[in-house]
């Protein structure tokens, strides 16, 4: 071979070896540990569950429970709990799990921190701090819920509307407007329009699918090896489809009419002041969260064709044990009761019997003024996550594009 044959043949071999080293993963890329990581707002955070972990704010500082007074914006409120379903789903593979998901978050939450919009909690965003744990991980699993908090609307005015037009219309009469500091509230059932229209959901559906397009690119770009499901989990509805007869009426007064404060209490023990009436309005508007969070999945599938992405309709995951569909006992439900403080006292209130007008007024405005004293109302408890932790597993298993996860009356949860 001559002396040129040989110089070309020792270059080409050195950029074949070249070539075929730059296409191996470096070792530091290889030897990340996997990591699963949940994102998006209340139902994903661990609201309701308790056992809430210290949040680190956009000034690096991990915050501890400040106290019932503190501001509602303080990062701890993100409310992210020990008992999530993230923790508690069984990952094979995973190695390491992190929660960032924050109760109360919005679309924009994602790309920009919270902080900049009103009421938003002093938290980085979420794709910055899903940068951070791509530094050290390799991201694996990635369980999103969102949509529920928009520009729009938001899941906590739904429920505190229907809730308060309740209160209202049982320790009031509609003549007595002097008993409300803002003036009079509304006392009639919620309907559907109250809480979404058509055009509300319809731009709810486009906040959510520019957030959730800006995660799909953000992972492309952080996840050295391209590998990562995403689970898209909707929302299930906390309440009956109608209350137990028991809670029909008490002293012979139903919730069609001014004055039922027994019914009014016996409700709020139960964990369910609302109208009868109110409760199609809330399925539907369920189901429209349901069909958000399908609608933006679909699109999403057909943006990004090589992504692995997984639809997971949890609507149907607390059939039977939603709050007053079996009993009165909220104890037995898997969602959190409406539990109200007398101001930000750290002491729940069980039972309204035996307050006037002015006094659950004073009640309710807690609520509004101090969020965190009632903001884990209606939400999954520990309980209900660790179904939601079931679905998740299945979700992350699953070869479909789309499962369901339902529960028996016998309590057995099924994904398919």
């Amino acid at each position: 071979m001559s002396l040129s044959r040989r110089i070309l043949a020792a270059v080409s071999g050195a950029a074949l070896l070249t070539f075929s080293l730059a296409a191996l993963p470096s070792p530091a890329a290889a030897a990340l540990p996997t990591a699963a990581v949940a994102m998006g707002d209340s139902f994903i955070s661990g609201e309701g569950a308790g056992a809430y972990n210290p949040v680190v704010d956009v000034n690096g500082t991990a915050r501890a429970f400040p106290g019932w007074s503190a501001p509602n914006t303080d990062a701890f409120f993100c409310h992210r709990s020990a008992n999530a379903s993230l923790q508690r789903a069984t990952l094979a593979g995973i190695q390491d799990r992190f929660n960032l998901a924050c109760s109360g978050a919005q679309p924009q939450d994602l790309a920009n921190p919270a902080q900049q919009r009103p009421k938003g909690r002093a938290v980085a965003a979420q794709l910055d701090q899903l940068r951070a744990v791509a530094q050290t991980h390799d991201i694996d699993l990635v369980l999103i819920g969102l949509g529920s908090n928009n520009t729009q609307f938001t899941f906590g005015d739904a429920a505190s509307e229907c809730a308060n037009r309740f209160i209202a219309d049982a320790w009031t009469g509609w003549w007595e407007f002097w008993a409300y500091i803002n003036g009079p509230v509304e006392q009639e059932p919620c309907t559907a329009e109250d809480l979404a229209t058509a055009a509300q959901l319809a731009a709810a559906i486009e906040e959510t699918k520019a957030a959730v397009r800006g995660l799909l690119t953000t992972l492309d770009a952080i996840d050295p090896d391209g590998r990562h499901r995403i689970v898209f989990q909707d929302y299930t509805n906390p309440l009956a489809v109608d209350v137990v007869p028991s809670l029909y009426e008490e002293d012979d007064r139903a919730d069609d009419r001014d004055k039922f404060r027994a019914l009014g209490a016996e409700r709020y023990r139960a964990g369910c002041p609302i109208h009868r009436a109110s409760l199609p309005a809330g399925r539907a508007f369920s189901s429209a969260l349901g069909g958000l969070v399908s609608s933006v999945h679909t699109a999403m599938r057909a943006e990004f064709p090589a992504a692995d992405l997984v639809y997971l309709n949890v609507q149907q995951a607390f059939d039977g044990a939603r709050l007053c569909e079996s009993g009165a006992d909220p104890a037995t439900a898997l969602a959190t009761p409406i539990r109200l403080q007398d101001g930000p006292t750290g002491v729940f209130l069980t039972d309204l019997a035996g307050y006037d007008k002015i006094a659950v007024q004073r009640i309710a405005s807690a609520c509004v003024t101090y969020f965190q004293t009632c903001q884990e109302s209606w939400h999954p408890n520990a309980a209900g996550h660790g179904v939601l932790a079931r679905c998740l597993t299945g979700a992350a298993t699953t070869a479909s594009r789309a499962v369901t996860c339902t529960r028996a009356p016998d309590g057995t949860i099924t994904v398919q």
